[in-house]
């Protein structure tokens, strides 16, 4: 099993890479993304954030080998969903790649669901150590999954969707906004909050010249989830968090 997490691991960090490299269909993965002007999707600097849950996801796998080569115990359960993640993961930069933006967002679904139960099990089962890259992949994976949705939707082409834009983003940041305060507030979550944080200021940065009120309520957004991780006290016992 840690055989296959590590092997579904490289195969997708490999995908990840030929898509900017070769690039898979021609076009960059930030190309296509900045081909439409979709007033959810951050500045392209706040995309970096992959390289470290890469890194955080290869330091979870070598931590996961010396703990195997110890007592021979691993979570079967956590592996599994894991390969299904990176298999997701993958999945995902194909069929964007491909211009199937509909099908990109069902992939995005699925590997969004994956991740809660993976969040879910860490929770239960696993040390904060293990809790942190996950938390961290989670956090982004629900930004981009919203972005997804906004790109989709723009694609579409539909008249009242593209005309009335800055007011269902202003809608999608404001109650998104939320899940960041109720992770904080029910798992004692800092990690994932901070990714929202990350995300909004870079939709604050790339829209505050031409959309002035989206970039407005983004890095307002910012502020009051960082504050939130200071000032929102969990209701969960410190176990189930960071602290």
């Amino acid at each position: 099993m840690l055989w296959i997490s590590t092997l579904s691991y490289i195969v997708m960090i490999v995908i990840n890479a030929l898509s900017n490299i070769l690039p898979i269909g021609g076009r960059t993965t930030g190309e296509i993304s900045n081909a439409l002007e979709v007033l959810f999707t951050p500045a392209g600097y706040v995309f970096s954030i992959w390289s470290l849950i890469y890194l955080l996801l290869a330091v979870w796998l070598i931590r996961e080998w010396i703990q195997y080569r110890k007592d021979g115990h691993i979570n079967s359960r956590l592996h599994t969903l894991f390969i299904f993640s990176s298999i997701l993961n993958a999945s995902w930069i194909l069929v964007w790649h491909n211009g199937l933006f509909l099908l990109s967002v069902a992939v995005m679904v699925l590997l969004l669901i994956t991740l809660i139960m993976i969040y879910k099990i860490t929770i239960q089962h696993s040390s904060k150590i293990t809790r942190f890259p996950f938390s961290l992949y989670l956090g982004w994976i629900s930004v981009a999954f919203l972005a997804n949705i906004s790109y989709y939707a723009v694609f579409t082409d539909v008249e009242l969707i593209v005309e009335t834009q800055i007011y269902w983003t202003i809608g999608l940041l404001l109650v998104s906004g939320l899940v960041p305060v109720f992770m904080r507030k029910n798992w004692n979550d800092w990690v994932y909050p901070l990714v929202f944080v990350w995300a909004f200021v870079g939709i604050t940065v790339r829209n505050i010249e031409d959309a002035p009120y989206v970039g407005s309520v983004a890095l307002g957004l910012a502020i009051a989830i960082l504050a939130s991780i200071f000032l929102v006290h969990s209701k969960s016992n410190t176990n189930s968090g960071y602290e």
